[in-house]
């Protein structure tokens, strides 16, 4: 009796351990079923489960270190120990926000004082007359950043895995929220806010597990593009500066911008709708699209309708900064040799940031549609009612 009670005790404390930390990470088949439920409940109930096996473990070792053999108190020994290396690494290097931490300190600075090549991807949010750029490299590794543009509190977010960005605004029932790192669905960044403990999902601001199961975050307006069009477009731009507590995880980040990751969850693949393909996504109601990245590369601009409202998708000179508008009534003529547009309904002139610099029209700005960079696994995973634009059937 008393082995069966130390071993199912002992199964229990090592096995809650490590499985409510295997369903929330990367670890090798733990992203691919729908085991967040089960995750949630090993992740809430720990506690219990603890109490549960040392409770039944607790008469066992008592009683084997009494009166067991030399043998038995060997392998006692080494279960006790296994769970302790278990519990170790599974609640202290294994958890993602003991992996990757928020900034110590959050410094801006204008264009003329940056230390952020211009060349490096942001993430731009635009709002209340104030502009700031939040590059990829630094959120990258922090997943998120709270931070307050003009005078709205928000949420800047960037899975590595997924390679996409999300902005929210992090009230939760009207109040402002504070949330951590907590894993990943799916391979997409997860987090927890402090209130509930529910688990939120990066790419949809969708809580997926706990008591606001089923509520998603506002999300914010926000663009990807790099630094330099982001500063021609809000010169007045404060910009996000690195942390110098963190140079070494930003270090590992250098080469993500340009797709060059060696690690097998963020490294990209050049050909075309793959699993790691680069696509530009955009969702309207209930429809969604994507654009093949290398497609976008070699015609520069793309029309399409999607949901029954005209898009215009186009690709600046950088190649690296996307944009997609909505283009009304009007059609588009691209000249490659000066990366002009022009409208065939009144023949004026338009660059390809969707703002008309020389004609009838001119002065005028192409509205903006929310739009993501994002993997084609991420994008089809999370909208699988979506379609994959291609230039002979796209509309």
């Amino acid at each position: 009796m008393r082995t069966l009670l130390f071993s199912i005790g002992i199964l229990i404390l090592i096995g809650a351990e490590i499985l409510r930390v295997y369903f929330i990470m990367p670890f090798p088949g733990s992203q691919h079923d729908e085991t967040i439920n089960v995750a949630y409940f090993l992740h809430t109930n720990i506690n219990l489960l603890r109490i549960v096996g040392f409770v039944l473990i607790a008469y066992p070792v008592v009683s084997y270190f009494r009166s067991g053999s030399r043998t038995s108190k060997v392998i006692v020994s080494v279960a006790l120990v296994l769970y302790i290396v278990a519990f170790y690494f599974f609640n202290f290097r294994f958890l993602a926000d003991k992996m990757f931490y928020q900034p110590a300190i959050k410094v801006f600075a204008k264009a003329s004082a940056s230390k952020i090549p211009s060349t490096n991807l942001v993430i731009g949010v635009s709002m209340n007359g104030a502009s700031k750029a939040y590059p990829i490299e630094l959120i990258g590794y922090h997943h998120q950043v709270r931070d307050t543009v003009g005078t709205t509190p928000v949420m800047v977010t960037y899975c590595t895995v997924c390679r996409t960005g999300r902005v929210f605004s992090p009230l939760v029932e009207g109040k402002a929220e504070t949330f951590r790192l907590v894993g990943m669905d799916h391979f997409n960044a997860m987090f927890e806010d402090t209130a509930t403990k529910s688990w939120w999902r990066q790419v949809t601001g969708e809580a997926i597990a706990g008591p606001m199961k089923g509520s998603k975050l506002q999300e914010v307006a926000a663009e990807q593009m790099r630094l330099d069009a982001w500063i021609s477009l809000h010169p007045d731009t404060e910009i996000m500066q690195p942390d110098t507590t963190f140079n070494k995880q930003y270090e590992g980040m250098k080469s993500y911008d340009e797709g060059k990751s060696k690690g097998d969850l963020t490294r990209a693949d050049s050909l075309s709708w793959k699993d790691k393909s680069w696509v530009v996504g955009v969702q309207s109601g209930m429809d969604a699209r994507a654009y093949d990245w290398n497609e976008l590369v070699q015609v520069k601009v793309i029309h399409d309708t999607l949901a029954g409202i005209p898009l215009l998708v186009t690709l600046e000179a950088d190649s690296a900064s996307f944009h997609v508008f909505k283009r009304d009534t009007l059609s588009f003529t691209f000249d490659p040799a000066t990366y002009i547009l022009r409208d065939a309904q009144t023949q004026s002139s338009w660059n390809l940031q969707g703002y008309c610099t020389e004609g009838k029209l001119q002065g005028k700005q192409l509205p903006v549609v929310q739009s993501y960079q994002e993997f084609w696994h991420s994008w089809r995973t999370f909208r699988p009612q979506t379609t994959a634009y291609h230039h002979t059937g796209g509309d």
